[in-house]
């Protein structure tokens, strides 16, 4: 029986200058999401919770979180840029250019806009990404600029912090 090792995403010396990740999942938005993450927040304006609120605005409907959209974005990138993040350094030019609302469907593309090795730490590199997140009309609700370290192959935790399973069978 072989092992055959799952994806673990890409390293540094993977990346390259004007790449275009197209991140696989795309996420529909409920109001439960909306809803628990307002209130997680600590977030009181009423258009992200009070349909009737909304309703007498001219979006007419509640609003999804703004902040949970550039979370649900960032997390949608994550397998292809920062799976092996050593730390996220800033995000930066954030715009909202349309609204986003319950039941919206969000995908993800992210571009590598620079590469750069770390003046203190050699066991990372330091990348800029464009990411931006749309919905299920190609409508642009979110774009951001991503500065963030991360590890270059065979450095950091990744080959040394999980453990192997103890296997016991019984013959007989």
């Amino acid at each position: 029986m072989a092992v055959v090792q799952g994806w673990n995403g890409r390293f540094f010396e993977d990346f390259e200058i004007g790449d275009v990740y197209k991140h696989p999942l795309g996420r529909t938005i409920t109001a439960t999401d909306n809803a628990w993450f307002t209130q997680l927040t600590l977030n009181t304006a009423h258009l992200h919770f009070d349909a009737n609120y909304a309703a007498h605005t001219s979006f007419g409907k509640p609003l999804v979180n703004s902040c949970f959209t550039l979370s649900l974005v960032t997390g949608q990138s994550v397998q292809d840029v920062s799976q092996n993040v050593f730390a996220n350094l800033g995000w930066d030019e954030v715009r909202l250019p349309n609204p986003v609302y319950e039941g919206d469907t969000l995908y993800a593309e992210s571009e590598v806009l620079e590469k750069r090795d770390s003046g203190s730490r050699p066991e990372i590199g330091i990348l800029k990404i464009r990411t931006i997140g749309y919905n299920q009309t190609g409508d642009i609700v979110v774009s951001f600029l991503r500065t963030l370290m991360v590890y270059r192959r065979g450095q950091g935790p990744l080959a040394t912090y999980r453990p192997e399973p103890k296997r016991q069978y019984r013959t007989g």
